[in-house]
């Protein structure tokens, strides 16, 4: 049975399609959507989604490097999705650019996003808002102190505390073990968060923007085995793999007590444009953990957001409209009525 729209999908009208100039940076945008050798499908998606903004009948212009945003560009929004830079940090810099410009563009503000980019803080904004967390420890770039934390686990995961697709991530049996490859982390530059395993099921919210956040339909990830991690390289699809093996929620009563953890989360960043809220759920003991939370997340039509939104009865096309047309409204570049009249 198809889940009851709280919200609605929006739409741009067709004179600001036709009179709109949006620019979209991203570092395969100018690709054929080809899988690249380091990022494999993320070029895939990239062109995907310019296809896609040209489908909905948008004036799109593509970019991939930051020298666009040096200057004030020749646009009226701009679609940001070039990070991974090559420097730390690099997913703020096209927002703080624009910010500099004054231009309206698609996600957050640059302040959210470091915050929301920032595993350990947000575990520290979820336990004050009272949301179930699980143990961490945050070991930051430069602190030449690398304590054993205070909770014991049989397995450590050990990460970028602010890395995506499982960059850097190991799975480790030891706290020595953990503790070189935190090492090894900080002479990279990275801070480094750890977290006790468990082989638990890894359950996502997704969250739009649309007449207030819209909470689509949690998926949960059902690996066939939950005691392995999915690595980089195979979320890249950089070696041989299948789609995510995704899977809707079907428990009334957990959606809803997943829905009451993100709504406190969603009430301290909002307003953003799109996001993806991560937990931990241990089916046996009832619990439900949060793990952290990606604004601008994969917006790839293989992609949880995308599989969530058509369990709302939204197609790829729709979901990317009715995000980039709530951005637009919120930054006051179109007038609500016009948007909710197109609808």
């Amino acid at each position: 049975m198809r889940p009851a729209l709280h919200n609605r999908p929006l739409r741009i009208p067709a004179h600001a399609k036709a009179a709109l100039r949006i620019l979209f940076l991203a570092k395969h945008a100018l690709g054929d959507g080809r899988p690249d050798s380091m990022d494999g499908n993320h070029a895939t998606y990239h062109h995907e989604l310019l296809t896609t903004l040209g489908a909905i009948g948008l004036n799109v212009t593509p970019a991939n490097d930051y020298a666009a945003l040096f200057a004030r560009p020749d646009a009226d929004f701009v679609i940001p999705l070039l990070n991974r830079g090559g420097f730390q940090n690099s997913e703020m810099l096209a927002p703080l650019l624009l910010a500099r410009h004054a231009m309206p563009y698609l996600g957050a503000q640059p302040i959210i996003r470091g915050l929301s980019d920032d595993k350990h803080l947000m575990k520290v904004v979820a336990r004050h808002q009272g949301v179930p967390t699980a143990d961490w420890a945050v070991y930051r770039s430069g602190d030449p102190v690398i304590a054993e934390p205070a909770f014991r686990a049989e397995r450590l995961v050990v990460k970028p505390n602010a890395s995506s697709a499982s960059w850097g991530v190991a799975m480790v049996d030891s706290w020595a073990a953990a503790r070189a490859h935190v090492a090894a982390l900080h002479a990279q530059g990275h801070d480094v968060i750890v977290e006790p395993w468990t082989p638990l099921i890894d359950v996502a919210v997704p969250v739009i923007g649309a007449d207030g956040p819209w909470l689509l339909p949690p998926m949960a990830y059902l690996p066939d085995d939950p005691r392995q991690f999915r690595s980089y390289e195979e979320k890249r699809a950089l070696v041989e793999t299948a789609d995510d093996p995704l899977a809707p929620v079907d428990d009334p009563a957990i959606v809803a007590r997943l829905h009451a953890q993100v709504r406190p989360l969603v009430g301290q960043l909002w307003p953003f444009d799109y996001g993806r809220f991560e937990f931990r759920y241990d089916p046996l003991a009832g619990r439900i953990a949060f793990m952290e939370v990606n604004l601008s997340c994969n917006l790839w039509s293989r992609k949880t957001i995308s599989r969530a939104a058509r369990l709302a009865g939204m197609d790829h096309e729709m979901l990317v409209e009715t995000i980039v047309a709530h951005s637009l409204m919120r930054q006051r570049l179109l007038c609500p009525d016009q948007v909710r009249r197109a609808a």
